[in-house]
């Protein structure tokens, strides 16, 4: 019983958080089910993608009813990564006996999230894009597909990741405002996240009696993130979970190394 409630609210913060900053929540779950739960990198990766998803729809929804997403929009972004994702799953595979690498993978998306959040929780070392009323992610077709692309792989080879392309694209290629790119990235990772976790359970890559739980809180969490990220700033939060995520990226390069 006491496993079940720590899954459930590591899956509740990962989708708390996921809601709040744009995130799919795997930067909680990933480090959690592999260095706590114990599982396997491939089989860690699988489960966190299917929660993942939990966390994106919920967030998703929410953001959509609050008026922060124009689907229209983001539907180029939301093709081309879910063809880029559905191809990159078959890569997972040869991934999957080599967990080494997956390990070193993980580490390089981790630091790469921890700069992100690091920069953007300094005031004024990054340009922000408030004028923009509309809800809409504007920018050429070519702009959407190339990004939707790019972020594809990640989902589909790692299982994680997304956020970290989608948000910095939407604010610097398409100049979106940095909540309308929160957003509008949990909505395009929901589809990458549904089709890796359909392959990877496909694959025989994801523990159900573990996601389950984790899967429950992330749906509750996900609510709750993206009502606070319409009502409070996310610096001061991004500058701590930065610093965190530095020491989970050196996590999984130590192991990668051992």
């Amino acid at each position: 019983m006491s496993d079940i409630l720590m899954l459930f609210m590591g899956g509740f913060l990962a989708g708390t958080l996921g809601g709040f900053l744009g995130i799919g929540g795997g930067i909680v779950l990933m480090p959690m089910l592999r260095f706590l739960v114990g599982l396997s990198p491939a089989n860690a990766a699988g489960t966190c993608v299917l929660a993942v998803f939990f966390t994106t729809l919920g967030g998703s929804y929410r953001h959509y009813k609050l008026g922060n997403i124009n689907l229209r929009s983001v539907t180029p972004i939301m093709i081309s990564g879910a063809i880029a994702t559905a191809i990159f799953s078959y890569g997972f595979l040869y991934l999957s006996t080599r967990e080494r690498w997956l390990d070193l993978g993980m580490g390089l998306v981790f630091a790469l999230i921890s700069l992100r959040m690091i920069a953007e929780g300094i005031p004024g070392l990054i340009k922000k894009y408030e004028n923009n009323n509309s809800n809409e992610i504007n920018g050429p077709l070519i702009h959407k597909i190339s990004i939707g692309s790019i972020a594809g792989v990640l989902p589909g080879l790692l299982g994680i990741g997304t956020g970290v392309i989608l948000v910095p694209a939407f604010i610097y290629i398409l100049n979106a405002p940095i909540k309308l790119a929160m957003a509008s990235s949990l909505t395009c990772f929901s589809v990458n996240a549904l089709i890796s976790s359909g392959f990877k359970y496909w694959q025989g890559f994801i523990d159900l009696n573990v996601a389950i739980p984790i899967c429950l809180g992330t749906l509750l969490g996900a609510n709750m993130g993206a009502t606070l990220n319409k009502r409070t700033s996310s610096k001061v939060l991004k500058l701590v979970f930065g610093l965190v995520f530095s020491y989970v990226a050196l996590k999984f390069f130590l192991s990668f190394m051992s």
